[in-house]
């Protein structure tokens, strides 16, 4: 990544950073208030995310404070760079966006520095902001021209009809979608995700990212869906979808997937964070790569998919926190996944690892693989909140 900012711009940003360590969280939480007071921009967030201790906010309020303090060495910046166009290509962000969050991100500044903010900061973080504002339109035109280009791709959102609908578990629906056109779908990475727009009476406008839950083809996808507590989209997918439903869907996206290399795989999951591993699984069908599939979940009332994905992998051990009398048949260990057991029973020195759960899982299956020495070019995860709450600088 170049850096085409004068020293005077650098040296002006770089003075910022002891101030963004002190109110950065302020300045993260009042720009929201500035961006999602406009319908349009307030339609590409999730609303549970925008409040108390959001990992969202805390994510936005890490990447700021890290442009700052990197200002001077932008280069570092890349992985950073490739993950938020993956995520703002699924959402579909366009340049127009970028306008509104420039407004509300230097308001936001100016509203909570008070006087420190003065026109030459502002200036320096116009500036700043810009050069990475652009580099992200320009990458994500690319990568949404690609996309288009490729067999089965398009662009924006294309309306997909819901095929079927299947029971999982008590929490957890599964939905398979075909295209309304009828033509071919892109064939997916295992472990991307498709991005939705809805605009319905019972979700409002808005926008959601869910996994794909099937392997890569070109007829259709299917996504598994757990129902959240007070959760308009998924509730109403769980309580009042149907059979026939039409929803606007953009492409396959996300560098989460599972990358084609040799090496025997792990792949460890709880809740509904089996969603992409089974997509993995069905891809690996038939490899001859040995696969191991660890599952943790509640008891068997919550468990998804379980006699499909024991079928797919080549071993496969679950996990049940608080078996019930009935569940005997459905699990191989009570309890909870833990460190020293994946140190014993998984191949450390062979492995790639692939994670998907709950920030708690997640921190302890990362943890407990670099502790035990995995290193982390063969730890793969997607977590949409700040890397360090994983214990990942």
């Amino acid at each position: 990544m170049t850096n085409p900012l004068s020293l005077e711009t650098k040296a002006i940003v770089a003075a910022t950073v002891p101030a963004l360590e002190q109110h950065g969280k302020q300045v993260v939480a009042t720009m929201y208030q500035h961006l999602l007071a406009d319908p349009e921009i307030r339609a590409l967030f999730n609303q549970s995310h925008q409040s108390g201790d959001s990992p969202q906010h805390a994510a936005l309020t890490n990447a700021i404070l890290g442009y700052a303090k990197n200002i001077n060495n932008l280069a570092v910046l890349g992985p950073v760079v490739d993950r938020i166009v993956n995520k703002h290509v699924g959402l579909q962000i366009k340049p127009h966006h970028y306008v509104h969050v420039a407004n509300a991100l230097l308001q936001a500044i100016a509203d909570v520095l008070g006087e420190a903010a003065t026109p030459d900061v502002l200036n320096a973080w116009g500036e700043a902001y810009w050069v990475l504002a652009n580099l992200l339109i320009d990458t994500e035109d690319s990568m949404y021209k690609q996309i288009a280009a490729s067999e089965g791709g398009w662009e924006g959102f294309r309306e997909f009809r819901i095929a079927e609908i299947r029971e999982e578990s008590e929490t957890i629906k599964s939905f398979v979608l075909r295209p309304v056109d009828g033509n071919s779908v892109m064939r997916h990475k295992p472990g991307q995700y498709l991005s939705f727009a809805f605009d319905r009476p019972e979700t409002g406008q808005a926008r959601r990212n869910y996994s794909i839950s099937c392997g890569p083809n070109t007829d259709h996808y299917r996504i598994t869906v757990k129902r959240e507590p007070g959760g308009k989209v998924s509730g109403w997918l769980h309580d009042g979808a149907k059979v026939g439903d039409l929803l606007h869907v953009a492409a396959p996206a996300g560098e989460f997937f599972l990358a084609p290399e040799k090496r025997d795989v792990v792949l460890l999951s709880a809740g509904v964070g089996l969603t992409p591993m089974v997509s993995m699984l069905e891809s690996l069908s038939g490899s001859v790569a040995q696969t191991t599939f660890v599952h943790a979940t509640l008891n068997g009332k919550t468990h998804a998919m379980g006699a499909h994905s024991r079928a797919l992998a080549s071993r496969s051990v679950v996990f049940y926190e608080a078996p019930e009398d009935s569940d005997t048949a459905n699990y191989d260990i009570a309890g909870r996944m833990s460190p020293d057991w994946l140190a014993a029973n998984t191949n450390l020195a062979a492995s790639d690892y692939y994670i998907c759960g709950p920030k708690g899982f997640m921190a302890m299956a990362i943890k407990g693989l670099r502790d035990a020495g995995v290193s982390m070019d063969r730890i793969h995860f997607e977590f949409f909140g700040p890397a360090e709450d994983l214990g990942v600088a």
